[in-house]
């Protein structure tokens, strides 16, 4: 956003309730870029290593203790979040994810322009009851966001035809690819006592349902039996670790949650995502600019981060532990295919998601809210030096 030299900075408050994962990076990653683009920015979070970071970066903190889920709590949550607005006096609100798109949207009623970011629909995370709840939810709370940003083409689409009349912007997730960048592969500590000739197959992602590491599970005797020296690591943690190690034979490794997952790409032979749903997840994209070969599963949202030509090879139907074990199976025993979907899945990240194109993205929906016009090449490049701090 191009901003008159002598005006003010303007004050953007973003609101999250996930302080690890996919959503704390992506709200790392815009602060780093707002800060360095001169803006007052505050972030309401509850503690942890999101804030840590943040505040290592120059943001200002506000600790905001909140659930993940909506109960009893949602009341006083809202009341906290409306007196941090009351004192931060934003020119921008910029809700993410469902529970502060929720606490932040009542709080704020539209009195201040709102920004909401869901990062995959909360309705599509439960069923029954709460299902129908949320949803009803999403269609009333559109009229309190001055723009709802998607983070893919497919979650724009499902919010229309789930009928969400929101005021819409699509802004794909980007990472930095000076940070995930190819390079020599070295084992991490937990696996240096595999064998040299381990073939290594790598799951980061949130231990929960939606990632659907128990469909990876189910798929790990066929690729077991198919090419016998594979090994399996899920890195991440999260509310299934208990059921996810009960259901896994004992030759799968469980890293828990990490600082930073890019060791964990470069040392694998192939990167593994077989997600139930998803808005746009950070972890296939920073396997692709690593330069690492991604197996997906054809939910919406995925299936945009693939370049097309890999689709055949990469992308298989959800919860189908036979196509995923083929899947994974054809790349481990094709290093020719690795190398080839490696070279593509790194071009596709530097030409459609890369983390200044995101950030830049974002600037030109603040600068028509703002009244400064969408004045993207104004915007500065995004540092690299902040996401060790935050867990995958």
């Amino acid at each position: 956003m191009h901003l008159p030299a002598t005006g003010p900075a303007p004050r953007v408050l973003h609101l999250t309730q996930p302080v690890e994962g996919g959503v704390a990076r992506i709200v790392a990653d815009l602060a780093r870029a707002q800060l360095a683009a001169g803006w007052d920015i505050t972030v309401a979070c509850p503690d942890g290593p999101l804030a840590a970071a943040l505040r290592l970066l120059g943001a200002k903190v506000r600790p905001w203790p909140a659930t993940r889920s909506p109960g009893p709590s949602l009341a006083g949550e809202t009341w906290r979040l409306a007196r941090i607005v009351e004192d931060v006096r934003p020119d921008l609100v910029h809700a993410h994810s469902a529970k502060a798109g929720l606490a932040g949207r009542l709080a704020v009623r539209a009195r201040i322009p709102t920004v909401f970011q869901p990062h995959a629909w909360s309705f599509e995370a439960v069923g029954g009851v709460p299902a129908v709840l949320a949803l009803g939810w999403e269609r009333w709370a559109a009229r309190w966001a001055a723009r709802v940003v998607c983070v893919s083409e497919a979650e724009r689409r499902r919010g229309v035809s789930a009928g969400i009349r929101g005021r819409w912007a699509v802004v794909p997730n980007g990472v930095d690819p000076d940070r995930f960048r190819p390079g020599r592969a070295v084992r991490p500590p937990l696996l240096t006592d595999l064998g040299p000739r381990a073939r290594l197959v790598v799951c980061v992602g949130r231990l929960c349902r939606q990632k659907g590491q128990d469909v990876l599970l189910a798929a790990w005797d066929r690729i077991a039996e198919r090419v016998p020296d594979a090994r399996l690591v899920l890195v991440g943690d999260g509310p299934d670790r208990t059921r996810l190690r009960a259901l896994a034979p004992a030759s799968v490794r469980f890293t828990g949650a990490v600082a930073d997952a890019a060791p964990w790409y470069r040392a694998a032979d192939v990167v593994v995502l077989p997600s139930r749903w998803e808005g746009i997840a950070l972890a296939p994209l920073e396997a692709m600019a690593c330069g690492r070969p991604v197996v997906l599963t054809d939910v919406d949202g995925a299936r945009e981060v693939l370049p097309p030509a890999l689709a055949p090879h990469c992308l298989v139907p959800p919860t189908d532990p036979a196509a995923l074990a083929g899947a994974v199976g054809a790349l481990l025993l094709d290093p020719a295919l690795r190398a080839s979907a490696a070279r593509q899945g790194r071009a596709h990240v530097l030409s459609a998601h890369d983390i200044r194109r995101t950030a830049r993205a974002v600037a030109a929906v603040y600068g028509e809210l703002l009244g400064g016009g969408p004045d993207a090449a104004a915007w500065p490049v995004v540092p690299t030096e902040y996401r060790e701090s935050i867990q995958s």
